[in-house]
């Protein structure tokens, strides 16, 4: 019984060596670590400023080239359709 009482304690002396890592203890204070992970983000902030252009980015795609011939404003009209449309203006008038 003393055997396995020794083992059962060895076992547990593991299992609370893997559980709490050398060097952290109950006494971690929560809001240090959270100032301690804001003044390094802070600090990487900064320095991402301060190499804000310095290299040359590519645009994310390619964008079409634009037509070089310009459109006519309208359909051309067809024959007898003029005579048509200035009938029609004279009427409205």
């Amino acid at each position: 019984m003393a055997v396995i009482t020794e083992q059962q304690e060895v076992a547990k002396q593991i299992s609370d060596a893997i559980s709490w890592p050398a060097g952290f203890g109950d006494d971690v204070n929560e809001d240090e670590l959270s100032e301690e992970l804001e003044e390094l983000e802070q600090e990487e902030l900064a320095q991402e400023l301060l190499h804000v252009g310095e290299k040359e980015e590519e645009p994310p795609f390619k964008l079409p080239s634009v037509f070089s011939t310009h459109l006519p404003a309208g359909p051309a009209p067809e024959e007898g359709e003029d005579e048509a449309l200035k009938q029609l203006a004279e009427w409205v008038s």
